[in-house]
Order: structure tokens, then sequence, then C-alpha cells
């Protein structure tokens, strides 16, 4: 019988049965004492158990595609960073393809469109996820009561195989990494992996990054020559990916993820969905992208053609943003708008930022004007807010 079924039955028991009114009393007391405690333990359970953000891939305020990818960059889904060192070159994008049933409707892909079949001995190709360490300290890392934690999620790909995901603590420089096997090609499979607790080195309790989740994709010789690191200890290059295939062995190579999550304890626990205004909120806490008409509010001088204009963040940032754009015009209350040739952060907060602006034209005769529709409606332009780990 479950608790809250044996609660509901005490509290519809006729008080006569018991032989004191205390003894009612402290049935009472005894049995919401209990309620409460198996409610808030099943809260814990559930509530935010993901340590991932934006693991069903559903938010993507870059755009959906971005390819010829060579380099560190964060280029379609929110939170999702591929690091491409000399090994191929990539596109990124999020697909209308997940496993049927699941629950997902999008997936991040990583195709190779460069090959590089015989990578050197320092190169390597991974998709990873930052967590702020402040995120993290329900994992007790670092203490006698540190946790396990399991990772699940979908994977589809086209070469089979063979592949490492592991768990850097940036703090302490330790690791611990996993294989998982991709059986069939070019089919969605779900998998679940448990890595052990530490009990040496804790997270900071800051916004920086503490912990890095590594989804491997194709190394060199200097990661694969040693014996491949399954409990936690210090980093080591040649126990990092040992056994990994090699995904850029060819051209039109994919892999495709999904509903990745990642939570305290040795069992993989059905994912966690949540509203997509959630899901947004929590990506827009290290970027957001300006654009669609959305509209600043700055001045200008006489006969000059720079400024300084400003706006509300979305939402609080982790750090105070750096800004960056493309395209946007600048229009006075009066007059048609000019091009941003420029724009530069100038001070702000987590909350709001101003910048200063230089213009294709001059603001002639307009002192102080109200500026408005610094980007254009079709949302082609942008400014862009970044405060990513």
């Amino acid at each position: 019988m479950s608790k809250a079924r044996d609660v509901a039955e005490i509290i519809s028991t006729p008080p006569s049965i018991y032989s004191t009114d205390a003894e009612v009393a402290a049935t009472y007391l005894t049995q919401a004492s209990a309620s409460t405690t198996y409610l808030t333990q099943a809260n814990n359970r559930t509530a935010f158990k993901n340590l991932i953000i934006n693991g069903a891939m559903q938010v993507a305020q870059r755009g959906t595609s971005t390819a010829s990818i060579t380099s560190d960059t964060y280029a379609t889904t929110d939170r999702w960073r591929l690091l491409p060192s000399s090994q191929g070159t990539w596109t990124m994008s999020v697909e209308n393809d997940a496993p049927t049933g699941s629950g997902f409707r999008k997936s991040t892909k990583v195709l190779c469109t460069t090959a590089d079949a015989s990578p050197g001995g320092a190169d390597y190709v991974r998709l990873d996820q930052r967590i702020e360490g402040q995120n993290l300290q329900v994992v007790k890392k670092g203490t006698a009561a540190a946790e396990q934690l399991t990772i699940s999620f979908w994977v589809k790909a086209n070469v089979t195989g063979t592949y490492i995901v592991s768990l850097y603590d940036v703090d302490n420089n330790r690791v611990v990494s996993k294989s998982y096997t991709i059986n069939a090609s070019a089919t969605w499979e779900y998998k679940t992996i448990t890595f052990p607790a530490d009990t040496t080195g804790a997270f900071d309790n800051d916004n920086e990054a503490s912990l890095i989740l590594i989804f491997r994709l194709g190394v060199g010789s200097n990661y694969s020559s040693g014996t491949l690191q399954t409990t936690w200890a210090t980093y080591s290059d040649a126990n990092s990916s040992v056994g990994q295939v090699n995904l850029a062995s060819a051209t039109n190579n994919y892999w495709q993820i999904t509903g990745v999550q990642l939570e305290v304890g040795a069992t993989a626990t059905p994912f966690e969905f949540k509203p997509f205004a959630q899901d947004l909120e929590q990506c827009q806490r290290y970027f957001q992208r300006f654009n669609g008409g959305y509209g600043w509010v700055g001045a200008v001088g006489t006969s000059l053609n720079n400024g300084t204009i400003g706006a509300t963040l979305m939402t609080e940032m982790r750090t105070i943003p750096s800004l960056a754009r493309s395209g946007c015009q600048i229009n006075d209350y009066w007059t048609n708008g000019y091009s941003i040739t420029g724009i530069t952060y100038w001070e702000g907060s987590t909350k709001w930022v101003g910048a200063t602006f230089t213009a294709s034209g001059s603001f002639s005769g307009r002192f102080y004007a109200f500026v408005r529709d610094l980007v254009n409606t079709s949302g082609t332009d942008y400014i862009d807010a970044s405060s990513e780990l």
C-alpha cells in the first residue's frame, strides 16, 4: 500500500477507535510527518534532477544549421559546444528526427563534410556541455557522501562501434570515462551509463564551469594509447578516449543525439520534460539573441554618426555579457535608418547592457533623439549577448 493511501485511510478513520484525543493527535502528526517526508523525497528525485540544460535539443537561438565548422564553437543547439581540433570539417544541425514514441521531437546532428581518415596524434573532435559549479553541489563531490552520476540518452550514427563519454572535473583536473556501443547503423538506440562517486576534490560553489560532459567523436593516438580511465583520477590524455571510433573517417558520416539527462544516483529515471519557456529561460542565462525588430533605446548627438544604446536583458545572465552583431540599422524618430558599422560594450550588469555604436550616416540636427528599430523585422540582423562558459 502506498504512503499516500495509508495517510488517506488514517485521516478518514473515525477518532472513536483511539482511546484518547492525545493518541488521535499523535497518530495524525506521525502520519503527516511521514507523508511530508515521502513527498519531499519524491520531489527531490524529480524536480530539476537533470543537470543538463536543453537535453531535449528544443532551443536553438543561433539557428538550426551551421556548416564548415573547424574549431571550437557554439553553433546551433543552445548549451552544446562542438570542438573539432584539426580533425575534419563539420556541419552541426538541429533535426526534426527523434526516436518514435520517446516524447522527443528534435535531435542534434554532427555531420562530417571533410574527412580525416588518419588523424594526427593531437587531433580530436567532440561535443560537450559545461556545467556551473553552483548547480553541482547536490553531487557532494569530494566528500565521504559523494554521489554516483548516471547519464541516459538516445543516439544514432552510421558508424557502429565503441564511443567514449567522459566527465571532466575542471576544478580539480580529474576525469572518468566510460564506453558505449552503437550496435546498428542509422538506428536510434537508448544508452545508460553510471559513473562512480568521487570522494576527492569538491566542485567550487560559483558560476564558473566545474564539470564538462564530453561526447568523443574522434581522437588521435595521444588520447587513446593508454588504458581507459573508468574510475576517477587525475586527467591523462593517453587514458581519456581509448577505443573511440573515428567518425571523421569518411564524408557524410554522422552522429545524432537527444534526450540527454545527467542525474544523481545509480539508476536512470525517465527524462525530465520541461515546458519550452523554461528550457529557453535556462539557455538565455548564457546566450541571448536580439532580432526580429526588438527595439533598443539610446541617444545620438547633433551631426554625429555615433551614440549609445541599451536594453534590458531577457533574463538575468550568468555574467556581464559580451556583445556581437550582424547587420542592424538604427533609426531616429524622424528619419530613415542608417546601417550600424560597429558596436562595442560600454557598461552594464547581468540584467541590462549598454553599448556604443557607429553608423553609416550622421543624425544631423537630432540631439539626443529616440533610437528605435535596432534590427530589421526579417530577423536576419541581430545583436548577441553572450556569457557562455
